[in-house]
């Protein structure tokens, strides 16, 4: 039963149209022989960059693969975490010899970086592993975690890399959406950036005659933002102006203080600023995250429908039997009869 289950899993997976897949600790449950037969009825490649054969010392599946979308060389690989298994004695290790996932990382992020204009990583090391690489290894823009099954709903950017998971057992769907307005591999949170986009352009169009109240309230409700998308622009080296909170907070002052002198020259410089973040943020590129439950309301493939239910009627779920109610022994009360 398991065996057939994993061979719907596949023809599931092939009739979704996979690119490729990163194995993981379950998926070795059957062990690594029936797993690279299954490997073959796939018409996407299986990924484990860090896994070798015990026996020829050779990787067990792909490495890498490369992907050209619309001109765009997206490199993929994968990382399948021995910390994932239940100790060395786990059966679904044998045969196999795990890699540093963090050297594995390094030294294929060096292949990759010249023939790809971005990386991806499907990751089975679990989420926390997946921080501690992104913190280590630069270069991958984007993790596609799994084990943890941890639901991200805003995607953590740390060092320059996204990081992906959704909760288990197919339970959401994830997609992620890129706008691209340059070829640089950074990006935006589009969420994010619209609200500052709207606000910068209603503080530009104000500031040349809206009064310190009005203005305080602007920077107490989205300087915050502002300070959040600064700080992702630093870390792909754009530089925002510098002086632009400052310039507000001064501007401010000298409106409460009713100096005009130094009030007049900083409106026209807040605008100005505001003006040069806008123009900056309009060439960055983009993402918005999308999680959605897979409850009833998304609609079934009927093929893969059909052999779901193929496979229900060979093996049905086993009835639950309530067990019956027995009435307890009554306490007896009173001296025994003689």
């Amino acid at each position: 039963m398991v065996s057939e289950k994993a061979n719907l899993i596949i023809e599931s997976f092939n009739l979704m149209g996979y690119d490729a897949m990163e194995i993981g600790d379950d998926d070795l449950l059957l062990g690594k022989e029936f797993l690279v037969g299954l490997s073959q009825k796939a018409r996407f490649p299986f990924l484990a960059s860090n896994l070798l054969d015990e026996e020829t010392g050779k990787p067990l599946f792909r490495t890498q693969l490369i992907k050209n979308i619309n001109g765009l060389r997206i490199g993929i690989f994968g990382l399948l975490s021995p910390d994932t298994f239940q100790g060395q004695s786990d059966p679904r290790r044998k045969g196999l010899v795990f890699q540093s996932p963090v050297e594995t990382a390094h030294a294929l992020v060096r292949e990759l970086q010249p023939k790809t204009d971005l990386i991806l990583l499907l990751s089975h090391l679990a989420y926390p592993k997946d921080v501690e690489l992104a913190q280590t290894v630069q270069g991958i823009h984007l993790i596609a975690g799994a084990h943890t099954g941890v639901n991200l709903i805003q995607p953590p950017l740390l060092k320059n890399t996204l990081i992906l998971q959704t909760a288990p057992k197919g339970m959401y769907g994830g997609r992620i959406d890129f706008m691209l307005h340059n070829p640089e591999p950074h990006f935006f949170n589009s969420a994010e950036k619209r609200i500052l986009e709207e606000s910068l352009k209603h503080l530009k169009e104000r500031v040349p005659s809206a009064e310190a109240l009005e203005l305080e309230g602007w920077f107490q409700n989205h300087f915050a933002l502002y300070s959040r998308m600064d700080h992702t622009a630093r870390l792909f080296k754009i530089s925002f102006p510098e002086e632009f909170g400052q310039d507000l907070r001064n501007l401010i002052a000298s409106l409460k203080g009713q100096d005009a002198e130094k009030a007049t020259p900083l409106r026209v410089k807040v605008k100005g600023e505001a003006e040069q973040i806008l123009k900056l943020l309009g060439e960055r590129n983009e993402f918005s995250n999308h999680l959605f439950l897979l409850g009833a309301e998304v609609k079934d493939h009927p093929e893969i429908r059909g052999v779901i239910e193929a496979f229900r009627k060979k093996y049905p779920d086993p009835v639950k039997t309530i067990p019956s109610r027995t009435e307890a022994p009554r306490i007896q009360t009173g001296a025994p009869k003689k």
